[in-house]
């Protein structure tokens, strides 16, 4: 290896320079502890989320469900009701026309 590869340091690190490198350092863990800590917690929420999501979807499903039955359901009526307003309009002309 010839000399020119190895990276000449200076001989002396200042306790000011060292002091200083080990505030950051220590500042770069607790962002790190914090950026997993928010991490863990943005995936709770979007697991909640993913949860709540899903009912909300069954939900709208059986809402859906019932709707489409309620429709047909009044139809039913409907029809119902017109034959019977069909047949008291019969009635009323034969007994107008007798």
């Amino acid at each position: 290896m010839s000399v020119k590869a190895v990276r000449e340091f200076p001989p002396e690190v200042s306790s000011d320079d060292f002091h200083s490198l080990e505030e950051k350092v220590y500042r770069t863990i607790e962002l790190l502890k914090s950026a997993r800590e928010a991490k863990a917690a943005a995936e709770r929420d979007a697991v909640r989320l993913r949860e709540q999501l899903e009912l909300r979807e069954e939900e709208m499903e059986s809402m859906r469900r019932d709707m489409i039955g309620l429709r047909k359901e009044r139809e039913e009526i409907r029809a119902r009701v017109e034959k019977m307003l069909h047949q008291i309009d019969e009635l009323t002309a034969e007994e107008s026309g007798a």
